[in-house]
């Protein structure tokens, strides 16, 4: 049973807006190291770049508050509407990074500018994922729901495959100080061009059969934010929540860190940054859609739990291995990446199978979203780790970092209903 062109379509269009969402993320952590003293100079490098950390933090703690707005948005006027406005803002928002002035035109405003630019960027991020995820799930056939899953999801390490490619591009052609003066900019300009195909693509879709239906027949969710936190979901909207503070945690304690981990503690320059983190962002992206149609075959739950439990044992031993630049590197950032950042390929239909069809874009995605709270501080506390570690002990703290999100992440899945089978209402 193969999917429809609509159905291709749909999955394409939601696949385009998250891969954007990864591109924009992957960009600025590949041009921390080089813009922190820009925009945050300071005698002490690892300060600067710590507060440039903290900027691109921002954008993930906005998201959940996004998703309220856009989810209830989507529940009520549909996740197509919901999804053109997220994709429009998010792409203009990336692009004015690369407008922005820095500390030496116009002195303390340049970082209260990247902030706040960060910050409704992260609004319409949070309204991206919950729109393109259940519009998905609900518009293809139940035994692909699996498969659909772990590619939309994998969007996202699509996106920073896209970066990484492009960021080599631009640091050849820009190369020492000119990368610095405008290498960075052109790459935050190129992030308007997935943004209107993707734009494009979602303008041709249909909507969701299933908020059609409901619509039709005027039965919508008139409170959805109030129904998942206090009603008979909450339970579901918890437990969600959990699952994402702990992939989210693994994530970006593990992929999304890797351009500083390599550069500050491994002596990596730019140009093999580039190439260790285009081997290991297509890795995640393949390895996401193989979750997806692993957690079809045996359960969301299980597969989940699998590659978060091989997290667990193999983390320390390859973060250890990659900093020494061996003849090996490859083959080890690709079982890094594979094993350690995939567990979130079934998340798309795992969370979309768990609530009903009128609040259901406000529950996926406020939950989905409702982890960067605290999951996407992973960065900043492995920095703090691995700067008051002696240099010895470097991955074993990166690496006692991704355990915690690892066992953050098995605990409420556990406790989860298996959704594999579940007809959508």
């Amino acid at each position: 049973m193969s999917l429809t062109t609509q159905q291709k379509k749909i999955a394409f269009g939601s696949f385009l807006g998250w891969s954007l969402d990864g591109y924009d993320i992957v960009l600025m952590l590949l041009v921390i190291p080089s813009i922190s003293q820009l925009f945050f100079p300071s005698e002490n490098p690892a300060f600067s770049i710590i507060a440039t950390f903290a900027s691109y933090t921002v954008t993930l703690i906005m998201r959940p508050l996004g998703s309220v707005i856009f989810g209830i948005y989507g529940d009520k006027f549909g996740r197509k509407k919901s999804m053109i406005i997220t994709i429009l803002g998010f792409s203009i928002a990336t692009f004015a990074v690369g407008l922005l002035p820095t500390y030496a035109a116009i002195g303390i405003l340049a970082p209260i500018l990247l902030i706040m630019v960060r910050l409704i960027q992260g609004i319409f991020a949070g309204g991206e994922w919950g729109s393109g995820a259940v519009l998905t799930i609900e518009s293809v056939q139940k035994q692909k729901r699996g498969l659909v899953s772990g590619f939309l999801q994998s969007g996202f390490s699509f996106g920073f495959l896209l970066a990484a490619i492009a960021f080599q591009i631009i640091t050849i052609t820009f190369p020492g100080q000119a990368f610095e003066e405008w290498g960075w900019r052109i790459l935050f300009f190129s992030g308007i061009i997935p943004g209107f195909v993707a734009l494009f693509v979602r303008f041709s879709m249909d909507e969701s059969p299933l908020w059609l239906e409901k619509n039709n027949k005027k039965s919508l969710e008139r409170s959805p934010l109030r129904k998942i936190i206090s009603g008979e979901h909450k339970k579901e909207f918890f437990l969600c929540a959990a699952i994402m503070t702990g992939l989210v945690y693994m994530y970006h304690g593990s992929i999304s860190i890797l351009p500083t981990y390599l550069q500050q503690f491994g002596g990596f320059d730019k140009g093999e940054i580039a190439l260790v983190m285009i081997c290991a962002t297509a890795s995640s992206w393949l390895g996401m859609i193989f979750t997806g149609w692993l957690s079809q075959k045996i359960g969301r739950k299980k597969a989940i739990i699998i590659f978060c439990i091989s997290s667990i044992i193999v983390i320390i031993p390859l973060a250890g291995i990659i900093l020494q630049k061996t003849y090996l590197l490859f083959f080890f950032t690709i079982s890094y990446a594979v094993i350690i950042s995939t567990a979130s390929g079934p998340i798309p239909a795992f969370f979309s199978e768990r609530f009903p069809t009128t609040m259901r874009n406000s529950a996926a995605g406020f939950s989905y979203n409702a982890g960067l709270i605290f999951g996407s501080w992973s960065p900043l506390i492995a920095l703090h780790l691995m700067n008051s570690a002696p240099s010895q002990v470097i991955p074993v703290m990166l690496g006692i970092n991704v355990m915690i999100g690892a066992i953050i992440v098995i605990i409420p899945t556990i406790l989860s209903k298996e959704t594999k089978d579940y007809e959508l209402t």
